[in-house]
C-alpha cells in the first residue's frame, strides 16, 4: 500500500459549530450548513470532541477498507514517512456558517508542559470560497493585556460580542494565504471555506463562553486547565501581519510552481501551489511524504501501470517511499503539504 498514492474515504467531523454549506461547490455535497463543518485530510488525529460519532472520529480511514491511516502509519513508519517516521501535520477543510470563539493553540513548550505532546497547533489557512460578508480575526487591538483579557472572558457570558471587540480583522479573498502563529489570537469568522495546514493536535483554547448560540463548558473552553493558565497561552504582543505572499519556484511546460508557506515562515509544515496547464508536476520530496489536494480543475496520476483520474475535491496521501514514482498532469490546480 505504501507503493502508491494512498485515497480515503469521506471523513467529515462533528463539531459544536454549524457550517459545511460551501462543501457543495467543492466536494460536490449537500448545499446545507450541519453540525459537520470539518473534512479532515490524510488524518492521524482523534478529534477532541465531548461527544464522538465514533470511537476513532477524525482518523481517515483507507478508502474500500477499514483500515485506520494511524495504523499503517503505525506499521510502516520508514516507508510511509521517511525516517523520522513521524506524520507532523493535519490538514483540513472547514467551512463556517458563525464567528467561531475567540481562541489559541499552544505552542511545543506549552503542549510539552501541559499536554506531555512534542507538537503545538501553528496552523495556515488557504481562502477557497468565501459567503458575503466574510470575515477572520487575527491578533489583539492595541491596549489589550491580561487584565482586560481576562475581564472580556467573564463579560462573555452575557455580552457576545465582548471578545471580538478585542480582536482586529480583516475581510478575506478567495485564494489568499494566511499563517496563524501558535498563541495568536484568532477566529474564524461566518463564511469561510479554508484549507487548513496545522500542526498534527487538536488543542484549542477558547476561553468565551459563546460560540453562537451553543454555551461551552469549562472543558471546551480551557481543555482541563485553569483559567489563569489558559491566558498563558495567549500572547498580548502586536502580531505580525499574518498574510503570506506566495513566492514562485519554478515555472514553464505547462506547469508554475509557487511557494504559499517556507522554512522562512515556520518550522512546522511546507505548503506549495502547484498549478498544471497541460504540463506534469513529479511529487519529489526528499525523505519526506506528501498530503494533495486538488482545489480546482480536472487532471490525472500516472505511475508505472497506474493511472487515476482526479477532480476538484479529491485528496490523497503520497507515501515516501513513492515519492519520484508518480506524475500528476492535466489542467488542474493542487495544493501540496508537507
Amino acid at each position: 500500500m505504501f507503493c502508491e498514492p494512498i485515497f480515503f474515504e469521506r471523513n467529515r467531523v462533528g463539531r459544536v459549530y454549524t457550517g459545511g454549506k460551501l462543501f457543495s461547490g467543492f466536494f460536490g455535497d449537500a448545499p446545507e450548513d450541519d453540525f459537520l463543518p470539518e473534512e479532515w485530510i490524510a488524518s492521524s488525529v482523534v478529534a477532541a470532541n465531548k461527544e464522538m460519532r465514533s470511537e476513532r472520529e477524525g482518523v481517515s480511514v483507507i478508502e474500500g477498507t477499514d483500515i485506520y491511516f494511524d495504523a499503517l502509519l503505525k506499521e510502516n513508519p520508514i516507508e510511509m514517512l521517511g525516517s523520522k517516521g513521524k506524520m507532523r501535520i493535519l490538514v483540513k477543510v472547514l467551512d463556517s456558517a458563525v464567528r467561531l470563539p475567540a481562541q489559541a493553540h499552544p505552542d511545543k513548550a506549552y503542549s510539552k508542559k501541559y499536554f506531555n505532546s512534542e507538537y503545538g497547533k501553528t496552523e495556515s489557512w488557504l481562502i477557497l470560497d468565501t459567503r458575503p460578508g466574510a470575515r477572520l480575526y487575527f491578533g489583539f487591538r492595541d491596549g489589550v493585556d491580561e487584565k482586560v483579557f481576562a475581564e472580556a472572558i467573564d463579560m462573555s457570558q452575557t455580552d457576545k460580542d465582548a471578545m471580538e471587540r478585542l480582536m482586529e480583522y480583516r475581510e478575506p479573498q478567495k485564494g489568499e494565504m494566511f499563517l496563524v502563529p501558535a498563541k495568536t489570537v484568532h477566529a474564524i469568522g461566518a463564511g469561510c471555506l479554508i484549507l487548513e495546514i496545522q500542526e498534527p493536535t487538536d488543542f484549542t483554547i477558547q476561553p468565551e463562553h459563546w460560540c453562537d448560540e451553543y454555551e461551552l463548558n469549562d472543558q471546551e473552553m480551557y481543555i482541563g486547565l485553569t483559567k489563569e493558565q489558559a491566558i498563558e497561552c495567549f500572547s498580548f504582543d502586536k502580531s505580525p501581519d499574518s498574510k503570506i505572499t506566495p513566492q514562485p519556484i519554478l515555472e514553464g511546460n505547462g506547469m508554475k510552481k509557487e511557494k504559499m508557506i517556507g522554512a522562512e515562515h515556520t518550522d512546522c509544515f511546507i505548503v506549495n501551489k502547484i498549478n498544471l496547464t497541460g504540463g506534469e508536476y513529479i511529487p519529489a520530496v526528499e525523505d519526506s511524504y506528501g498530503v494533495y489536494i486538488v482545489i480546482e480543475g480536472h487532471g490525472k496520476i500516472i505511475g508505472d501501470g497506474y493511472e487515476r483520474a482526479i477532480k476538484k475535491g479529491d485528496y490523497f496521501f503520497l507515501p515516501c517511499a513513492a515519492m519520484g514514482k508518480f506524475s500528476i498532469c492535466g489542467n488542474v490546480e493542487c495544493v501540496e503539504c508537507y
